[in-house]
């Protein structure tokens, strides 16, 4: 299948490979769907996202097991199980290693069953074969399993956690010391970790009913961030479920600057999942989904906030935002840096889809003028206006990328990305009539326009439509380097078809595939 990201070419997802290990360790990747592995149920392919030929669909029911069978070294071995569970419940199951059962494992829900998520398991292993069954334990079975990350031998323990560094825990306590024998709590801990230092999230739910608050005096420095991190291979998940819908309930405000985020998810807020309102921060692996209005959207702190102070130079990486939807179903957005940005804030592999709006949202208006330069870069947008349900809204607008508004110009960046089976224009300028730069960009199937742009002096380089719902509108400067869509497929369209599937590799790229 051919990967279709220009600025993957250097970053091909090696089998097995999922984080940097010891030069003596040794992974191995055992796909469910490839025997020796065993699956009591089906090999499917019909949920988008999974590796290889397909994925295993077990039976519901309790004992209905996958097996895998690995050679190993003797010692501990750590374990990626890749999962997607769409069930509005978690499924248990017991890992059994040679025959013996050695702990229970929750497979949480994942929103949808072509989202996949990773569960990490540390076990035993004897030198030789090994056999890992996973065998579930109530009537719904199993997960859909895709494959099995096997990393043993040689692997050090890890190293003593360094000054500053604060644990906090679902049953963690306020006025706990923070290690993590004795965890602490998300909110105490933001008030006590110094610049430079590090707040590891364990995995588990936390549930809030109020807005968790990064406030803008709280910040690191350009040599010393402060970081707020999922604990290794563990999954924080923020859970604002019992907040009503409301534009003051937002999930997690990072009002503070210089803080980088790392892997942790955000869902059900009654606004936003996360809000940026301050500058220099990196917001990476993280995962904002089922809240009430966009996802993720940067924009001024208060009304009050002057433009000098707008929130600027902002990294959003490698980051996922799906299944955002207001009770209008016209203002949740996946991604949303909208209305009051500063300068200099980047999307780079970047996923948004199954948002009830847009999936990028650069919208502008009169009341606040134009927004600094954002660049979108090596991202990916699909599905937008119809969620992982298949429920829609009619009030949403349902484009991919959205790049502007009332006749506002903004000279954006916007190069190779995708935009895939959005329910309006892939890509469209929204009444910017500012010069963007926009290359390198590949539109699929979206049902008005690929490209949409009435006006504006843009500049087009080198981007490809396919199977557009009507021809695209280009005012600008454009050349012959461009495939757009005026009726039938170009040449390049052959590389398109197929399903779409996309991960996120080792290091962070995105890597997208059809076929």
């Amino acid at each position: 299948m051919p990967r279709i990201l220009p600025a993957l070419a250097g970053a091909a997802l090696v089998a097995g490979v999922l984080a940097p290990a010891a030069a003596a360790a040794a992974t191995t990747r055992l796909e469910a769907e490839t025997s020796p592995a065993v699956c009591s149920g089906t090999i499917d392919s019909d949920w988008a996202g999974y590796s290889g030929s397909g994925f295993c669909n077990g039976t519901n029911a309790t004992g209905a097991y996958a097996q895998f069978t690995v050679n190993a070294a003797a010692g501990t071995a750590t374990l990626d199980v890749r999962f997607a569970n769409g069930a509005t419940g978690s499924r248990a199951a017991d890992l059994v290693v040679n025959g013996t059962t050695v702990q229970s494992v929750s497979f949480e829900g994942t929103g949808a069953w072509s989202t996949w998520a990773t569960k990490t398991l540390t076990v035993t292993m004897a030198a030789g074969n090994n056999t890992i069954r996973l065998n579930p334990t109530s009537s719904g079975g199993l997960p859909n399993i895709d494959y099995l990350d096997v990393t043993s031998g040689g692997t050090p323990p890890p190293p003593p956690p360094p000054a500053g560094t604060l644990y906090v825990a679902p049953g963690g306590t306020d006025g706990a010391d923070g290690t993590i024998a004795n965890p602490t709590t998300l909110t105490s801990a933001l008030t006590r970790v110094t610049a430079g230092g590090t707040i590891y999230l364990r995995g588990g739910t936390y549930n809030y009913s109020q807005t968790v608050t990064i406030g803008p005096d709280n910040n690191g420095t350009a040599s010393a961030r402060k970081n707020l991190s999922a604990y290794q291979g563990e999954t924080p998940v923020l859970n604002f479920s019992a907040m009503a819908e409301a534009d003051a309930n937002r999930g997690l405000a990072v009002n503070g600057s210089y803080w980088h985020l790392y892997g942790v998810v955000v869902q059900r807020a009654g606004d936003n999942g996360i809000f940026v309102g301050g500058s220099n921060n990196i917001i990476e692996r993280t995962v904002t989904r089922f809240n009430r209005d966009s996802g993720l959207q940067i924009a001024r702190m208060a009304s009050s906030t002057p433009q000098s102070q707008w929130p600027a130079n902002n990294l959003i990486l490698s980051a996922e935002s799906h299944d955002n939807a207001d009770s209008d179903g016209e203002d949740a957005d996946g991604f949303a840096p909208k209305l009051t940005v500063g300068a200099g804030n980047v999307f780079r592999y970047t996923v948004s889809h199954n948002n009830i709006d847009d999936g990028y949202d650069l919208y502008t208006k009169p009341d606040t003028g134009p927004i600094g330069v954002v660049t979108i870069e090596d991202s990916l947008s699909y599905d937008n206006g119809t969620l992982s349900d298949g429920s829609q809204a009619g009030s949403g607008d349902r484009n991919g990328f959205k790049l502007g508004g009332e006749d506002i110009a903004v000279n954006h960046v916007i190069r190779r990305n995708i935009a895939y089976h959005n329910g309006k224009h892939g890509f469209t300028y929204n009444s910017n009539p500012g010069g963007m730069t926009v290359s390198d960009n590949v539109s699929i199937g979206n049902t008005q326009r690929n490209f949409n742009f009435d006006g504006g002096t843009s500049v087009f380089r080198n981007n490809t439509s396919c199977d557009s719902g009507s021809n695209d509108r280009i005012i600008g400067n454009a050349d012959s380097s461009n495939q757009f869509w005026s009726g039938t497929n170009g040449s390049r369209c052959a590389a398109y078809t197929g399903t779409l599937h996309w991960s996120f590799a080792a290091d962070g790229h995105l890597v997208v595939t059809f076929g």
